[in-house]
């Protein structure tokens, strides 16, 4: 190819733009001087640059990594410009691109128009051309993600603000936050730990007329009991030892609102009672002030822990209980869910792919098989980092089961000795079963604090057979018997 002094204006301090992008741009030229000098000015001009000297590396490169733009010439030494646009259409269709040729007519305008370019550029190229384009790509992308972002949205029937899931169960849950989203009134989210409350509190908060306002979550088993008190109300200068100067509690700073509390359970009597004026009367103290706050905040709590024995216990106030447990959330744990598992396991597959730049990723048909067969004790935050791991350590296209952690895969495999004849004698049916029976039941008595009468339910079958077979495996509360 001629040069045509394809580069104008190509000192890279001229007129610095106003603000800096970090674009990702891959340039695709075989002439050197052209392509340095295009790499040199927009690396100074703000952005990532990645270089290709021809079609074959600008495609490895594209299968290596992700970029926002592409600026190619038309004519490669090996081949047509304007293939390299269409096999970018068909796989990187996000991918926009800007063509280049020093042989510029309209029909060839035209024909990379067609092919997908963005944008068309006639050499001699001048910077400030090139920099126009860039920001023009930038502003563009921008609008594509938000589009693709609604769209993702308005397209998933099962997917509400981030709450995924198609079973009953989910659909419930997906109908509770709709229900209460706009109230004023406390409400309670229950589930093991790893089942997504904290999700579910930013899903109410997105979908209520607070959502332009804060949203301040806290772990309450997180943070020393003699902190909590100052985290949550604030304090003044002085209030006790290293309390140098005046603080701002997480109420006043959710103020007009939502807060979410997590493991309210760990809270201690004192607070308890602090907290319940602030439902009841919306007004708190800081801690060492005789001031009285008044606060508008919408009031979300998360408990793992079975609040009405905590109040049998003595450990958790009734009155308070009361006042938070009027409007409530069950969240299922993910061992009851398995029809969701593989579209947890796509959505988790898709964010921590786009992030490791492994956009072609896939699972086996085994690996999805071995998910759902998984007890999943972690629940869904389990399942996110399982399939973080099997991102990160894949080195094809597929997952497979040797991606999996081994807890995972061996968990599978014990329940599949449990029908091998290699035990030394063949199995009877009702032998094979006994042993995955026992932990099923097991797992649904500690999920629903030992209750029998809700585990009966949830298993299907009535209280004297679930009785019978709890004699059988021997299967007993920790501490004490289980109690009906």
């Amino acid at each position: 190819m001629v040069a045509q002094g394809p580069i104008e204006g190509s000192t890279p301090a001229d007129s610095p733009p106003e603000s800096r992008s970090a674009t990702r741009i891959l340039v695709v030229d075989d002439e050197p001087a052209v392509r340095e000098t295009l790499e040199k000015f927009l690396i100074a001009d703000g952005h990532e640059v990645v270089a290709a000297g021809s079609a074959g590396e600008a495609l490895v490169e594209l299968e290596r990594s992700t970029f926002d733009v592409m600026v190619a010439d038309l004519i490669l030494r090996d081949g047509n410009g304007v293939d390299l646009l269409r096999t970018v259409r068909d796989r990187w269709p996000d991918l926009l691109v800007v063509a280049m040729s020093g042989y510029g007519t309209v029909q060839s305008a035209v024909e990379a128009m067609k092919a997908g370019a963005f944008e068309f550029l006639q050499k001699p190229v001048r910077m400030d051309e090139i920099r126009q384009v860039a920001r023009r790509a930038v502003e563009q992308q921008t609008l594509l993600r938000a589009s693709r972002s609604l769209r993702r949205v308005l397209d998933a029937p099962f997917n509400l603000d981030a709450v995924i899931g198609r079973t009953y169960q989910m659909r419930r849950v997906f109908d509770l936050i709709e229900a209460v989203a706009d109230s004023k009134t406390p409400v309670l989210i229950r589930g093991e730990t790893g089942t997504g409350k904290s999700v579910v509190a930013r899903a109410i908060h997105q979908r209520s007329q607070r959502r332009l306002r804060p949203l301040v979550e806290i772990s309450c088993g997180a943070i020393p009991e003699t902190l909590l008190a100052s985290e949550l109300f604030g304090h003044v200068k002085g209030a006790f030892t290293g309390a140098l100067a005046d603080k701002e509690g997480k109420f006043q700073a959710a103020e007009g609102g939502t807060i979410f509390l997590d493991e309210v359970a760990r809270l201690s009597p004192s607070l308890q009672g602090k907290l319940l004026r602030v439902l009841q009367d919306r007004q708190y103290e800081p801690l060492g002030s005789s001031r009285t706050y008044a606060v508008d905040v919408r009031v979300i709590l998360g408990t793992n822990a079975d609040l009405a024995r905590e109040v049998d216990a003595g450990r958790f106030r009734g009155d308070l209980y009361s006042r938070i447990s009027a409007v409530h959330i069950d969240l299922p744990p993910l061992r009851e869910r398995l029809t969701d598992i593989p579209l947890l396991a796509e959505h988790f597959l898709r964010k921590y792919a786009h992030q490791c730049g492994k956009t072609r990723l896939s699972f086996a048909e085994g690996a999805l098989q071995c998910l759902q067969r998984y007890g999943w004790p972690g629940n869904v935050r389990e399942l996110a980092n399982c399939v973080e791991r099997a991102v990160v350590l894949c080195r094809g296209d597929t997952i497979h089961e040797r991606d999996l952690p081994p807890a995972v895969v061996r968990s599978v495999e014990d329940d599949a000795l449990l029908f091998s004849p290699a035990r030394g004698r063949p199995m009877t049916l009702k032998e094979a079963l006994e042993e995955p029976e026992k932990r099923i039941i097991k797992a649904a008595l500690e999920a629903h604090g030992w209750n029998r009468q809700k585990t009966a339910a949830i298993l299907d079958i009535n209280r004297t057979t679930l009785y019978k077979k709890m004699k059988r495996y021997g299967l007993e509360e920790p501490g004490a018997r289980a109690n009906a």
